[in-house]
């Protein structure tokens, strides 16, 4: 009985980290691959060991492990003697994953840039929102790259 709650409780999670996957505009699939890849024993799994763990094909792990790995998340290793290939969560991949995302933070507060030059002549209420937008955006691409150092710095200290 232990044992069969324990699996549920692993599905739970799972599903939970997919279902957040998803609220993120990435698939599902890509979540609850992640989401077993966190919890695992042994840390690496093969496409098939994913496949029949997360009950899903083998077409849809092959695609969304290559998304993870497009994205830095997980990488692809292979074991000596061993002719199959696995995957596990890259050292460091959270960072890397947060950086990506920063580029988008970047992008948009470029955008609001060139809404602002479009607006260039117009009076400061029509380009309030604009001046919002840019500011934030701007805010965060000075902040954040500070906070990722500190971090850094963190898990340097704490590997010490």
């Amino acid at each position: 009985m232990r044992n069969r709650q324990r699996e549920s409780e692993q599905q739970q999670f799972i599903e939970a980290v997919g279902l957040s996957f998803e609220q993120a505009g990435l698939p599902r699939m890509a979540g609850r691959i992640l989401g077993w890849l966190l919890i695992c024993d042994p840390p690496h799994q093969s496409p098939g060991e994913l496949a029949e763990v997360l009950q899903a094909s083998k077409g849809s792990i092959s695609s969304m492990t290559r998304l993870l790995e497009q994205l830095g998340v997980i990488e692809r290793l292979s074991l000596p003697g061993e002719r199959r290939d696995y995957f596990r969560i890259r050292s460091e991949s959270w960072a890397a994953l947060f950086k990506r995302r920063m580029e988008l933070v970047s992008n948009f507060r470029q955008l609001a840039d060139r809404g602002l030059e479009l607006l260039s002549e117009h009076t400061p209420e029509q380009r309030q929102r604009l001046d919002e937008m840019r500011n934030m955006y701007a805010f965060f691409e000075y902040e954040v790259p500070r906070l990722l150092e500190r971090w850094e710095q963190e898990r340097r200290s704490q590997s010490e």
